[in-house]
């Protein structure tokens, strides 16, 4: 047997059974007791610790903690002072950074301006005088602008010329004796020009030839100037026949180039002016005549203006384009509101010299009457 001791751990039908304690099997309430023992214990709660997650920097800053107010009798409104001693000390602070700024900014102008007043004052040759001395320029050659007034390339710098008492009374003359014409009239005009001024221009016309040559003189000087073109004058008469309208209307097309090559016109030009010699032609069948035709348009009359400079002239009018545009809508070419506005001033239906001119009055007077 076991040498080691044995001891009564359970019953067999009533009596004690005596087991060693190697051979020892623990019983049913023993085994129950155990349970018991260890579901009486109070259970174990293991908590999982989660990993810190990182912070965004676009998340807020976490609030921060509250401060204790302790027995403060103030205490309620401590945190709303701090506050606002803050906010007062950040407004201090930037109105004193803004003072700084426009006082740096002032300072800096008023050195500007006293460097650009010394540039305009003391240095007559700098860029602000150089500048001033340009836009002087460019006003002079602004007012010597008038192509259609037949100003040569020679012409001095305008003097502008103030209408006196005694021209709106009708005394035309200098102090040198002579007649005062427009302005746009100079002492380097070309003697040609002149002449048209005292003579043609601004005289009423009524004769069809001679309308039909101041129809396509008046579109021959665009982009040119009165003078250039009176020296073509008579190259033009001989090119197209006296301008005979019934005769140019007949050209063909080796007239047509024969025309530009001896007598050095623009092909373009040439088709439009025989273009413009068959309307003409369809006008006198329609109308009697081309001078019954254009002078509907003013009821016969001339129209006086009564401008004191020659910058006060228009380049077209509201009687120009309703001309333009009828004529366009019969077939015309080179028609436009200039181009018929200067051809109303050459052919005496405007009236647009100055009242300082001696031809203002004698061109108002000498009209004709219509046939």
């Amino acid at each position: 047997m076991c040498s080691s001791t044995a001891k009564p751990v359970a019953q067999i039908n009533g009596r004690p059974v005596l087991q060693p304690t190697c051979n020892r099997v623990p019983s049913l309430d023993r085994r129950n007791s155990n349970k018991k023992i260890t579901s009486d214990s109070p259970p174990t709660v293991t908590t999982k610790t989660k990993a810190a997650s990182p912070i965004s920097p676009k998340s807020k800053s976490p609030r921060p903690v509250a401060i204790k107010r302790n027995n403060d009798i103030n205490g309620l409104n401590s945190s709303s002072e701090k506050v606002l001693t803050i906010k007062t000390a950040r407004l201090e602070k930037s109105k004193s950074m803004s003072s700084s700024r426009t006082a740096t900014s002032n300072y800096s102008m008023e050195s500007a301006l006293r460097y650009s007043s010394s540039l305009i004052i003391e240095k007559p040759g700098s860029i602000a005088a150089v500048r001033r001395e340009h836009m002087a320029l460019l006003q002079a050659q602004r007012k010597m602008k008038i192509s259609h007034y037949g100003r040569t390339n020679k012409s001095s710098k305008f003097e502008k010329k103030t209408v006196s008492d005694d021209s709106l009374n009708g005394n035309h003359e200098t102090t040198d004796g002579e007649e005062k014409r427009c302005s746009f009239i100079t002492p380097n005009s070309d003697p040609l020009f002149i002449a048209y001024h005292d003579e043609e221009w601004g005289v009423p016309v009524h004769d069809d030839k001679m309308l039909f040559e101041l129809l396509v003189l008046s579109g021959a000087q665009v982009g040119s100037d009165w003078t250039s073109i009176l020296k073509k004058r008579q190259r033009f008469r001989d090119a197209f026949s006296g301008f005979s309208a019934e005769t140019v209307a007949k050209f063909t097309e080796k007239q047509i180039l024969s025309v530009t090559a001896d007598y050095g016109i623009e092909l373009s030009q040439v088709r439009g002016i025989v273009d413009n010699s068959k309307r003409i032609l369809e006008i006198k069948g329609e109308f009697g005549s081309f001078d019954e035709y254009i002078w509907a348009f003013v009821n016969h009359k001339p129209i006086t203006t009564h401008y004191k400079s020659s910058h006060k002239i228009p380049v077209k009018t509201s009687k120009s384009e309703s001309i333009s545009k009828d004529m366009v809508r019969r077939g015309f070419r080179c028609v436009g509101p200039t181009v018929v506005h200067s051809f109303m001033q050459a052919a005496g239906i405007i009236n647009d010299h100055l009242i300082a001119c001696y031809r203002h009055r004698q061109c108002t007077e000498s009209s004709p009457p219509s046939n």
